[in-house]
């Protein structure tokens, strides 16, 4: 950990905090890979958060490393490059849900970051901005997270506009999942969290490899016999015959706290 990023542990909660705000919160090579390696090391807590200071979520690629990199090799721009890519990978297949509290501008990566994430809270005033192409670049390694979590119409046009949308329209196209007035991103950030740490820590990481199995999987035989053996693996496990015992005995499962 170093000063451009804050991790904390408490109550369960991994609460990964972007700390440059004089630089908007944006990311370099360093920061990529610390922040890879945070999302990564998750076996001690129970939900992960990202968040981050100052006025901005998070305003992508910081330019003075994008223009260090453009002076690179081609191989050492590739090499780069999947180093973002895996950020990316590194949040979305983290086992751990992930909330993403967004309280300012979200831009380029900063963009892919929220969708890659679980559950998304934005403020109000919150802007979001696929900006690539106003710097002759285009969103490529964030593009998959992107593309699914607002759909092809809506990455498409806000991929070649580069214009600027709001939490409301960020909504609508499922990039966020909750809009509120800034004082209260923390009163549904921990209402969440309420929620998702009485659940299934090991259903919850199935939940989410269920999801990014099926989500662009035609529906055939295949599909279906392979979402048959996850309910049955996970109705034989440990946890799932506890759930349903704990329901059944109208008590509290094991994993809940109190």
């Amino acid at each position: 950990m170093t000063e451009a990023l804050q991790i904390e542990t408490k109550d369960s909660v991994r609460y990964v905090t972007l700390n440059r705000p004089d630089r908007h919160n944006a990311f370099d090579d360093g920061l990529i890979r610390e922040l890879t390696a945070a999302f990564q090391a998750v076996e001690d807590c129970r939900a992960v958060v990202l968040q981050s200071t100052g006025k901005s979520f998070s305003a992508g690629g910081d330019l003075a490393w994008m223009k260090r990199m453009a002076g690179n090799s081609a191989a050492a721009n590739l090499a780069d490059a999947k180093e973002l890519s895996g950020l990316m990978e590194a949040i979305d297949t983290c086992p751990r849900p992930v909330i993403a509290v967004v309280q300012g501008a979200a831009y380029g990566g900063g963009v892919g970051l929220v969708a890659c994430c679980d559950l998304v809270v934005a403020s109000e005033s919150a802007g979001f901005c696929l900006s690539e192409v106003k710097l002759g670049l285009i969103p490529a390694a964030i593009g998959p997270f992107v593309v699914r979590a607002m759909g092809g119409r809506a990455a498409r046009r806000y991929s070649i506009t580069a214009e600027v949308f709001t939490a409301a329209t960020a909504l609508a196209a499922g990039l966020v999942h909750e809009v509120v007035p800034a004082d209260r991103l923390a009163e549904i950030r921990d209402a969440w969290l309420a929620r998702l740490l009485a659940n299934g820590p090991k259903a919850m990481a199935a939940a989410k490899a269920l999801v990014r199995r099926v989500a662009d999987d035609p529906l055939d035989d295949s599909l279906r016999d392979w979402t048959a053996a996850r309910i049955a693996d996970i109705r034989a496990s440990d946890e799932g015959r506890e759930g349903v015992a704990a329901f059944l005995d109208k008590r509290k499962p094991s994993w809940v706290e109190g």
